[in-house]
């Protein structure tokens, strides 16, 4: 099967084919090059998509990481990882496939142009030859009819009786030349017949087989291209199918990680004010003046004139604190967070004082540098001189001291909400049990007002010292174990009021975490101080409250 026998006299349609077939894998490299750009415009559109969703937080911003919040931000990543992926597929086809069609269809037209170009060159030589021969034969032919004129003149005169010598003998003459001339042109003719026959043979036999068994070839080479750069299409997206599977498991990994209960608790450790609820209203018996002299019999309810209360003053308590469950009036937000209520004041200031020794250590680590920088100046003079970093080393402990102050500082208004908070509570336990009180006496509940350290319980004329819960927690009993725990990784507890531990060390469990990330434990010799949460392995007792084991 070869074009060069089968196809010998189809010059103009070879010419056709393999311009066709060209002209088709240009076709195909414009398929590929719109393909991409619809990845591209896919992967852009994606891309925009993922940033007009996620979120724009400052560093500040105290958003509740809600489990829900957290899926679809993570959704979002995976879909923009997937979007890289679809980068990476346009990209792909962009080098592999168009690329490749675009140089190689440049190469094509060069090789078919000098193909054609062949097969015309020889087509004109075989032409070429053709025409000698043809005007050798018509010259032969115009030499043959002159030697018969000739011949016949010779023989006409030859036979008239009235012609001379002369004019016989030239006739005989002419006839001799022509009969020459004929020859020579028969001979001519002749050879340049057997030339044209072995052209023609060589043309039909040798020249145009070999140019059209190159086109044919070419035209074959095509074809493969066209098979290589449909499967490279098909791999560029093959590649992308694991990395792509993996961002739709992490999406899915991301909806299973959902959890209605974090999520609620997390909208309690946001919104917990710490406050307890209103108490009961007390009776106020107007009717005793009127009724004063009535006899015995008669419902009286006689008070005595120092636990008389004042109607505006209890009013305006409990309408101060009826903010719970309306709007909450506004002011100006106070450094030691007293504006906010007690639970939410704790956690203000229990992540103050994470990030004021977040970077107090950033400056102790900044000051040892500075410390070893000035030894290597101090023992190779020729680096550096020592003296230019007293400046900033001063400088670096001024701010080691400030920190330690705020810090100290922030700890004391901890301290502080603690201790209130734990005194509210076991007032609180008292008073569930004897909230109920006869009309005969009045025990008003206290109220709490915007101002943390100003509360009144009982009658009015006893008012407790600010720091009174403070010092009875700080005098109490040590607290009892409620359960232990097993450090999982060594801590080393530099921070003021941390506990240090090696891996795998049992200790005892005396306050649970409040939702801060810390768990206050106790050594076997009595050293108490805060550990992280997730470094411990923590079993309470079962007779605690909300006895759980958990890592």
């Amino acid at each position: 099967m070869s074009w060069g026998t089968e196809l010998w006299d189809q010059f103009d349609n070879l010419d056709k084919h393999t311009q066709w077939g060209i002209d088709f894998l240009e076709k195909y490299a414009k398929f590929v090059k719109e393909r991409i750009e619809i990845e591209q415009n896919y992967a852009k559109q994606l891309r925009n998509l993922v940033k007009k969703y996620c979120p724009k937080r400052s560093p500040k911003d105290e958003e509740p990481r809600f489990t829900s919040c957290i899926a679809f931000f993570n959704i979002l990543n995976e879909l923009n990882d997937y979007a890289g992926q679809r980068e990476v597929v346009a990209e792909e086809m962009g080098h592999r496939v168009y690329g490749e069609l675009m140089r190689y269809s440049h190469d094509l037209k060069t090789e078919r142009k000098m193909h054609l170009q062949e097969g015309r060159k020889a087509q004109q030589y075989l032409d070429m030859c053709w025409k000698q021969m043809d005007n050798s034969k018509k010259k032969f032919e115009r030499e043959c009819r002159e030697a018969e004129k000739a011949q016949q003149s010779y023989e006409r005169l030859d036979n008239d009786t009235n012609a001379t010598k002369a004019d016989v003998e030239k006739a005989k003459q002419q006839l001799n030349l022509r009969t020459h001339m004929a020859d020579e042109n028969k001979n001519e003719y002749a050879a340049q017949l057997q030339n044209f026959n072995g052209e023609q043979h060589k043309h039909y036999y040798i020249v145009i087989p070999q140019i059209y068994k190159q086109l044919q070839e070419m035209d074959e080479r095509r074809t493969i291209k066209l098979s290589e750069c449909y499967k490279g299409f098909a791999d560029s997206e093959r590649k992308v199918i694991p990395i792509i599977s993996k961002c739709l498991e992490g999406m899915i990994l991301a909806a299973k990680s959902v959890d209605e209960h974090r999520d609620s608790q997390l909208v309690i450790d946001c919104f917990k004010s710490g406050f307890e609820p209103p108490g009961d209203f007390p009776f106020e018996d107007y009717s005793q003046n009127i009724y004063r002299t009535i006899s015995d019999g008669t419902i009286s309810t006689p008070k005595q004139e120092g636990m008389r209360i004042d109607t505006k003053t209890t009013v305006g308590k409990a309408k101060g604190k009826l903010w719970l469950f309306g709007k909450k009036p506004k002011g100006p937000a106070q450094e030691d967070f007293s504006h906010l209520p007690p639970e939410q004041r704790r956690k203000k200031l229990q992540q103050r004082i994470d990030e004021l020794n977040r970077e107090l250590q950033k400056e102790t680590d900044q000051k040892d540098a500075l410390i070893k920088m000035k030894d290597v100046y101090e023992k190779n003079p020729q680096m550096g001189d020592p003296s230019s970093l007293q400046p900033k080393l001063t400088e670096t402990m001024s701010n080691m001291d400030r920190l330690r102050m705020e810090i100290h500082k922030n700890e004391a208004w901890l301290s502080e909400v603690e201790g209130k908070v734990a005194a509210r509570s076991d007032r609180r336990h008292s008073s569930d049990i004897n909230h109920l009180v006869t009309q005969g006496r009045e025990s008003p509940e206290g109220s709490y007002t915007d101002d943390a350290n100003q509360e009144v319980r009982g009658p009015p004329q006893q008012h407790a010292h600010p720091n009174e819960f403070d010092d009875e927690f700080e005098d109490d009993d040590p607290l009892p174990a409620i359960g232990h725990c097993k450090a999982i990784y060594p801590f080393d507890g530099h921070n003021e009021g941390t506990l240090a531990m090696k891996e795998g060390e049992i200790l005892y469990i005396i306050e649970e975490d409040k939702g801060d990330g810390w768990t206050r434990a106790r050594r076997h010799n009595g050293e108490e101080g805060y550990v992280p949460t997730s470094y411990i392995d923590v079993t309470l007792e079962k007779n605690s409250k909300g006895a759980v084991t958990y890592i």
